[in-house]
């Protein structure tokens, strides 16, 4: 399973599960990071802290420590510069 800390700017995944200490998890899911919700990261600051995502049509900016915690399940679809990556395999001619 990875982590939210550990995708990249333009990486969609799907929260799994958000295992936090009792009172940082319930506040993440208080903000909509709950099992199933699609999100995008955005951007991370310079020095990687904190990390700027996109869920249900918001951004929300988290601690790396934070985001250590919400398990994702990675989409295979990417969004770069506004178009989806061509990271699945062209069809066989």
């Amino acid at each position: 399973m990875t982590v939210l800390g550990d995708l990249d700017p333009g990486q969609r995944a799907r929260v799994q599960h958000v295992r936090c200490e009792p009172r940082v998890r319930r506040r993440l899911l208080e903000m909509g990071l709950l099992p199933g919700t699609e999100i995008e990261v955005i951007r991370r600051a310079p020095m990687g802290d904190p990390i700027e995502v996109r869920l249900r049509g918001y951004s929300l900016s988290l601690r790396h420590a934070e985001a250590a915690g919400v398990e994702v399940s990675p989409r295979s679809e990417s969004v770069r510069a506004g178009r989806p990556s061509t990271a699945s395999p062209l069809p066989a001619e």
